[in-house]
């Protein structure tokens, strides 16, 4: 159990949520946003002093009736509620939730993202490193075979990026940024005890303001589909769908493939893009 990032994780919860959500009249003006504690403890059906406890980082272990109760009580997402629950060391009903990270990409996904010529496809671990891709991811990105020695992380180039501040001020744009930051704060509840996704974050917090100040907001989601408008130096835009794929019996693993819309101007960049780079 994370006290520490438990009581955080509450009150920053607490915070955005407002007394006309929670059904509460909302009464005299309030000199901070969101729920007052004597209200969240009165939404889960629980003595104020033990929710205080909670946010002050000194309460018992919270049992799953409890977590349960904070979560409705907060109004949490499905992936809000998984996160609760893996920072209380409480165990969710999904596959690896209380395990550790792996590196092995299984043969059988080696095999397919080869299979996929027309469609850049890849995979990465909870920790956004990139672990296996195809010939046409690599032309997309740009450098996944010539990252270097160190594993190619996806945090870190967008985050490392010199056009970083024009980037995040593009709505769009900042859409993977703000998801990424989510997916890994939710992935760090679910391994609490990696050391490379504690590593990863202690870097980006020390080398990255802009990644500190998303991550100081505890926003929390599992990253699914996504759309993405990619701009190619040899072939322009490409409006992509990114699917986001679990990969079976490996919770820490992602399949992303990069769609587009049959016979449309994308669907044309990326067969061009194809015949004038992969051999």
């Amino acid at each position: 159990m994370d006290r520490a990032q438990l009581a955080e994780f509450l009150r920053s919860r607490r915070a955005r949520r407002t007394p006309r959500e929670a059904g509460l009249p909302a009464g005299e003006r309030r000199r901070t946003p969101g729920l007052r504690r004597q209200e969240v403890a009165q939404l889960a059906g629980m003595s104020v002093d033990y929710y205080i406890r909670l946010e002050q980082g000194r309460g018992p272990h919270p049992s799953r009736q409890v977590l349960n109760a904070l979560a409705r009580a907060l109004m949490l997402s499905q992936d809000e509620r998984a996160h609760l629950f893996h920072l209380a060391g409480q165990a969710v009903e999904q596959p690896g939730a209380a395990g550790r990270r792996g590196g092995h990409v299984p043969a059988s996904i080696l095999h397919l993202i080869h299979f996929l010529e027309e469609v850049p496809a890849f995979v990465l671990d909870a920790k956004y490193d990139f672990l296996a891709w195809n010939p046409l991811a690599s032309a997309v990105m740009q450098g996944l075979d010539g990252a270097g020695p160190e594993q190619p992380n996806a945090i870190r180039w967008v985050f490392g990026a010199p056009d970083l501040a024009d980037h995040l001020a593009d709505e769009e744009k900042s859409r993977f940024a703000r998801a990424a930051v989510a997916d890994l704060r939710a992935a760090a509840g679910r391994y609490p005890g990696d050391t490379g996704i504690r590593a990863l974050v202690a870097e980006m917090l020390a080398l990255s303001p802009e990644f500190a100040a998303l991550w100081d907001r505890h926003e929390v989601e599992v990253r699914r589909e996504q759309r993405k408008v990619i701009h190619h130096p040899l072939v322009g835009a490409i409006d992509a769908t990114c699917q986001v794929l679990p990969v079976p019996d490996r919770d820490d693993l992602r399949l992303v493939i990069y769609t587009t819309e049959p016979g449309s101007p994308s669907h044309q960049a990326l067969r061009e893009l194809r015949h004038l780079t992969v051999r």
